[in-house]
């Protein structure tokens, strides 16, 4: 399950995705508003951001995230675990050569969570462990770049990582592709592009409607924290297909994941996002919220 809100000045774009996998389903709906007479907008002080009848708001610690439409709703409440993560370095997440190719970058890695989930009329109590990003940068990006692929992961051990392999034209990676890892303690460790590989497999799934090819398995290795991740999927078919070309299609969804640190096994769940596939991205987002 994703929400993501991209703010244009007054204007408000937002995603709302939802993947069943028991049911093999993948369920998203696209929302536009002016702020208007505050039918979207963003209310700091009360740590509020909303378009209709979704929104986010602080309440203490707790953050409660709704969303609604006519065949699938969310209604939960999120506790951080651990403390915020601030990505890059020095606080800047340098995202190609020159000032002001950049962003400012933050995550909430492990939340836990519990509310509800309606799907076709039929509600559920849920409970478990989510993760919340919030970027913001004003530039596209570099011309010889044609997307990115960015994956969120929790492992079984309490540790997290986030990886993002920006993906030049050619189909290599930036050298300014980069993460962060979280150790159980909640201690973060920046990732250069030369402290890990993240690497497509051959399995793929091609969209029947923007007939993008996307590499649905991949692997994630770090030398010097002894890691070696699969990441897999149960559902191949978990693409946003905007419906304003001006906006970008992209692939983002739930993925499984199995390895080891040294000779100790890990599981894990996380998030995998995917774009540029149909054709560059030229869409620059002020915020993305995952």
């Amino acid at each position: 399950m994703k929400t993501s809100v991209w703010d244009l000045r007054d204007i408000y774009i937002a995603h709302f995705a939802l993947s069943d996998l028991d049911g093999g389903t993948f369920h998203h709906v696209e929302r536009v508003n002016r702020a208007g007479p505050g039918i979207a907008g963003i209310d700091a002080s009360r740590r509020r951001i909303w378009n209709g009848n979704w929104s986010s708001e602080w309440n203490g610690e707790i953050q409660e995230l709704r969303a609604f439409d006519e065949h699938f709703s969310i209604s939960l409440a999120l506790r951080p675990q651990k403390p915020t993560v601030i990505h890059g370095e020095s606080g800047v997440s340098q995202k190609a050569e020159g000032p002001g190719r950049a962003s400012h970058y933050f995550s909430f890695t492990r939340l836990a969570t519990e509310g509800g989930i309606t799907v076709d009329g039929k509600t559920l109590e849920v409970s478990g462990l989510s993760w919340m990003d919030h970027e913001f940068f004003t530039h596209q990006l570099a011309p010889d770049q044609a997307g990115w692929d960015w994956v969120g992961v929790e492992l079984d051990d309490n540790s997290e990582l986030m990886l993002y392999r920006l993906r030049r034209k050619d189909g290599t990676a930036d050298a300014y592709s980069a993460g962060t890892y979280v150790d159980p303690q909640g201690r973060s460790r920046h990732l250069g592009a030369r402290d890990f590989a993240f690497l497509p497999q051959a399995d793929s799934w091609t969209s029947p409607v923007s007939s993008a090819k996307y590499p649905v398995a991949w692997t994630i290795a770090i030398p010097e924290l002894r890691l070696q991740l699969n990441a897999t999927t149960r559902l191949k078919s978990q693409e946003v297909s905007c419906a304003d070309s001006k906006l970008p299609t992209y692939w983002e969804g739930a993925i499984t994941i199995e390895g080891h640190r040294g000779e100790v096994g890990l599981k894990g769940v996380g998030y995998l996002e995917m774009t540029g596939y149909d054709r560059p991205v030229r869409f620059g987002p002020v915020a993305l919220n995952r």
